[in-house]
């Protein structure tokens, strides 16, 4: 990894009266996986929405390979807790409709290509509501990796699925990024989750959010969260936030 990819300098979001986002500054390297932990409601989801280009801040600036950023990056892709695959198409169909404004060569190869790597072999024709939560998941994975996005930001993606799905994800995810280079910023709830996949961890305040602490994540993949070395690390962060 070398480079930074995104600059966050000084960035503070205020909604009406109330302060979310207050003075947070750090920096991702090219290629680096972020995670992003804090409080229920400390505005983890706003500082995402503020870096890719949803909503702009107040104060402050953010920097995607050093230009400052003005809206939406075309390099980035946005996962969400919510879901964004359309139910009208089928699985092959969603990630044609992804390539549809690029100018990649053979689309349709690369289209295949991609749900077999999420696994999805078998299910090129079937439609979203013939398909199992953890399935959608990764229809909504290859979708937005088959257009090559250089920054991957995720909000909490695997929130709504049971604990062993969730998990299951979390490999396949990790699996493909060890094929793959993307620079990933990732908000969760889920401390696990965070030292299972992530190069660097950022603890937020309670809101309005400023930067608390950072871990670094120095465990090869794949990591047994069972390890003493990460369980001293969940611990750890377990009590900058206040568990």
């Amino acid at each position: 990894m070398s480079g930074k990819k995104i600059v966050i300098d000084g960035v503070s979001k205020n909604f009406g009266a109330l302060p979310v986002i207050a003075g947070v500054s750090f920096d991702v390297r090219d290629g680096e996986f972020v995670a992003i932990v804090g409080p229920s409601g400390c505005g983890k989801s706003t500082l995402l929405n503020l870096i890719s280009g949803f909503e702009r801040p107040d104060r402050g600036a953010i920097r995607i390979d050093g230009a400052e950023l003005a809206g939406p990056s075309r390099n980035g892709i946005m996962i969400s807790q919510h879901g964004s695959v359309f139910p009208w198409l089928t699985v092959h169909e969603n990630l044609m409709f992804g390539l549809s404004a690029t100018h990649y060569g053979d689309k349709e190869e690369l289209a295949d290509r991609y749900i077999a790597m999420v696994g999805l072999n078998g299910f090129e024709e079937a439609y979203p509501h013939e398909l199992s939560g953890g399935m959608l998941k990764r229809v909504e994975l290859a979708r937005a990796l088959v257009v090559k996005p250089e920054i991957l930001y995720m909000d909490e993606p695997f929130s709504a699925l049971d604990a062993l799905m969730s998990l299951r994800m979390q490999t396949e995810l990790r699996r493909i990024l060890d094929e793959e280079r993307h620079t990933v910023l990732l908000i969760t709830h889920d401390v696990e989750e965070a030292i299972y996949l992530a190069d660097r961890i950022l603890v937020l305040t309670p809101r309005p959010a400023m930067l608390q602490t950072t871990f670094q994540v120095d465990l090869p993949h794949p990591r047994k969260l069972s390890s003493p070395q990460a369980q001293s690390l969940r611990e750890a962060i377990l009590k900058e936030l206040g568990l």
